[in-house]
């Protein structure tokens, strides 16, 4: 299996960016997929998924109404659109997989990914 991400980067506070992440190699095509972020000095938290059959998606409530999960089975490609980013929004972000999923929904509590991408870098400057 492998989860990579791309799209990372610098960005001024109010900007815009799209992370990808590309899934290979998973047995089924049954899973919940997400986005984890890390800020130096914080633990890791998740802030949005989804099921890769189609779900409503989750958010935490610092990205809700910013940031928008999608992901096209087909491709295999999970997308995190961010848009109207923040310095806090700073940290290394990874693209994480549930599977096979304990439950027919993603919800942000219940996310527990066996599955990491090694991340991609997003600096917000102000």
């Amino acid at each position: 299996w492998q989860l990579v991400e791309s799209g990372g980067g610098l960005v001024q506070a109010g900007g815009s960016l799209r992370l990808s992440c590309a899934a290979s190699g998973f047995t089924w095509d049954d899973y919940a997929i997400g986005w984890f972020r890390q800020s130096p000095g914080k633990e890791r938290e998740g802030i949005a998924c989804m099921m890769s059959r189609g779900s409503a998606p989750d958010y935490t409530d610092a990205v809700e109404g910013r940031f928008f999960i999608s992901y096209d089975n087909a491709k295999k490609q999970a997308y995190l659109q961010m848009n109207s980013l923040k310095p806090e929004d700073t940290a290394v972000y990874f693209c994480v997989v549930e599977e096979p999923p304990r439950f027919r929904t993603c919800t942000i509590p219940n996310l527990d990914p066996n599955y990491w991408g090694h991340g991609t870098q997003v600096t917000v400057s102000s």
